[in-house]
């Protein structure tokens, strides 16, 4: 099983960033423009859609856990050719929020049980263009 994780830390309050983090007008601005589709609650269906040059991409799954404004939990289903929607071809997105002196530091981890997804992997906050945007899109918010 691959595990990833990126951290990055955000000049804005814990509420604001789980706002950015779970309101799909926000999403879109930081994921690559994905709609996002959910009610956040436990058990409950999640989808991300994408249009890139034509074409739709959709990544769907089930929300897990619920710990606002702590922690969030989701499982997501990618597709690839030759790989079914099962729950072993799923990977999990947990997205783990703590605050200190008005700073929320948010540590991604992604668990990917799936077929050629590779050993750990972490990059350093700085690297990961979708966790700029999440930064940039808080703290301007806060400005």
């Amino acid at each position: 099983m691959r595990v990833s994780k990126s951290v990055v830390t955000i000049d804005a309050p814990r509420e604001t960033v789980w706002t950015v983090l779970t309101e799909p007008r926000y999403v879109k601005q930081w994921q690559y423009g994905s709609d996002l589709q959910t009610d956040w609650s436990v058990g409950s269906p999640i989808r991300f859609t994408t249009e890139w040059e034509g074409n739709t991409f959709e990544q769907r799954g089930q929300v897990l856990a619920v710990d606002a404004p702590r922690e969030l939990r989701y499982s997501l289903f990618a597709p690839r050719p030759g790989l079914k929607d099962r729950p072993e071809n799923r990977f999990t997105m947990v997205y783990s929020l703590t605050e200190d002196a008005g700073r929320t530091r948010v540590t991604f981890t992604q668990e990917d049980p799936r077929p050629g997804a590779g050993g750990e992997q972490d990059a350093e906050e700085g690297e990961n263009p979708v966790l700029a945007a999440l930064k940039s899109l808080c703290e301007s918010l806060v400005a």
